[in-house]
């Protein structure tokens, strides 16, 4: 079992844990994560600003009351020394909390998916306890006054929980999927349990405006909540004619006797490491490998993202289907790489999204295709970040349209590794990001119209303005990368500790 260790001035409160967990000649070693590339990194490079911090994550265990089972791990790595206090969670309480609660129910009505919401199998006390499992540890590990900073829906209720058994801490929440309207925010039977714990925090972020404002809206049709201060959204932020931008944003709400500051702060990438692969020579190696196997001619776009019905998988090949019959010319002359990973493998709705795009992608290639051409790669593995980039570099178009998301980081992937200053972005006005790249082709999933258009745009495109448009998102990227998010949650602390 671990020794003593001091309290914490920062307790980061996530589902995963912030390390590799491998067996090695028997022995269990916790390592590093292999790429800095995303929120795990950034989470845990708050660490240094500290005395001491601390990670709260599940562990899955066949018995949870194994007295051998270590609860707390000391870490040392690149980012200093830590604890990780982690919970035994079994199988079953795992599927039920996870994949149930939360990817059924939650996440359709998150992403405003109403029909797709399933409440007959929640099992609502099975959260209820995994959240105040989660709330308990952080409770242990916080110092007095300390921050501790939830992450994401499936820990809503550890706000709430935590505010009962120590009132003395700071709380911050942030949401990282989109946040909905009351009409459908409010289909959830257990929306005054979840609202009222995320009012016991000092600060409650989201990525952009609207889904701060959304929340607002939810909590004031369910709560006697007051907005006490509003702020005037930054102009990069309101962009003409885009569906998720707004002008002005709740800032202060209060509730009770106390207030609660609502953020907008996107999250972004990491540009210097992004930047720093597209430059290396095994990237320059593996663009020159997509080219001999694309031909001169071929041009390439890419679309990346998991399978899921957010994503808007199905409704893009159809798209691509369209511009190949109506545009001949085409043929023989674009592909389209369209890399979809399922997360869920064993869930129903993952397993319909993956067969959906396969019979479209096998349609295209058995009808347009011929053996010195398939228009479509389909891949559903995942690809090592490294060659990503190399694909990043490659593509002439980048497709991203989401139905809804809550960001979006491939779109701002994409744009960080150009550091040639070419290459199209489309983006779909229904991801989060759209509020922060307006220079992309911003086009509407939903209309056959502005998606097929916004394909032949993109392909047509002028160089020239290929590379001014480039230049803006990459300003635009960098002014958003992920320090700046790290910075703006700093701020909102109000200050961290000691450190």
């Amino acid at each position: 079992m671990a020794e003593k260790h001091a309290p914490s001035d920062l307790v980061i409160v996530y589902h995963r844990q912030p390390y590799e967990e491998v067996e090695e000649n028997g022995e269990t070693i916790f390592r590093e994560n292999k790429s800095p590339n995303g929120i795990v990194p950034t989470l845990k490079s708050f660490f240094g600003r500290v005395n001491h911090a601390a990670w709260v994550a599940w562990k899955e265990a066949e018995d949870t009351t194994d007295p051998g089972f270590d609860r707390v791990v000391e870490i040392e790595d690149s980012f200093g020394k830590y604890s990780v206090s982690r919970l035994p969670l079994t199988a079953e309480q795992v599927r039920s909390f996870y994949h149930v609660t939360s990817k059924e129910a939650f996440w359709p009505i998150l992403h405003s998916f109403k029909e797709r919401y399933n409440y007959d199998p929640v099992d609502w006390p099975t959260f209820r306890q995994v959240n105040w499992s989660f709330a308990e540890a952080a409770a242990a590990e916080a110092a007095e006054g300390a921050v501790v900073w939830v992450h994401d829906y499936n820990l809503w209720l550890v706000p709430g929980y935590l505010r009962q058994m120590r009132p003395d801490l700071r709380i911050s929440f942030f949401h990282h999927t989109p946040f909905p309207s009351a009409d459908m925010f409010n289909v959830l039977p257990w929306r005054r349990e979840i609202v009222e714990s995320l009012l016991a925090c000092d600060v409650v972020g989201f990525h952009i405006p609207r889904f701060a404002a959304n929340f607002v809206t939810v909590s004031q049709s369910l709560l006697d909540v007051t907005v006490l201060e509003r702020e005037t959204v930054p102009s990069d932020f309101t962009t003409e004619g885009t569906a998720l931008s707004d002008r002005r944003a709740p800032a202060v709400i209060g509730y009770e006797d106390r207030k609660i500051r609502v953020v907008a702060a996107p999250v972004g990438v990491d540009v210097d490491f992004i930047e720093s692969q597209a430059w290396a020579p095994e990237t320059a190696a593996g663009m020159a490998s997509v080219r001999t196997e694309l031909g001169p001619d071929t041009r390439l776009i890419l679309s990346v993202g998991r399978t899921d019905y957010t994503k808007g998988g199905i409704e893009q090949l159809e798209s691509f289907e369209r511009v190949l019959t109506e545009h001949p010319e085409l043929h023989g002359k674009v592909r389209l790489m369209h890399v979809s990973v399922s997360a869920n493998r064993n869930m129903t709705a993952y397993e319909e999204v993956q067969s959906g795009i396969e019979q479209v992608a096998g349609r295209l290639n058995g009808s347009f295709g011929s053996f010195d051409w398939q228009p479509v790669s389909l891949i559903s593995t995942p690809i090592p970040f490294k060659d990503l980039i190399a694909y990043y570099r490659s593509a002439d178009v980048a497709w991203i349209t989401p139905l809804a998301d809550g960001m979006n980081l491939v779109c701002e992937e994409y744009v960080a590794s150009r550091v040639d200053g070419d290459g199209v972005l489309i983006l779909s006005e229904f991801a989060g990001a759209s509020v922060v790249l307006s220079s992309a082709v911003i086009t509407n999933p939903f209309s056959h119209r502005s998606m097929d258009q916004a394909l032949m745009i993109a392909l047509e495109m002028e160089e020239e303005e290929r590379r001014k448009r480039m230049e803006l998102l990459r300003g635009a990227v960098r002014r958003n990368s992920v320090t700046a998010w790290a910075d703006a949650q700093m701020a909102s602390f109000g200050g961290l500790g000691k450190g």
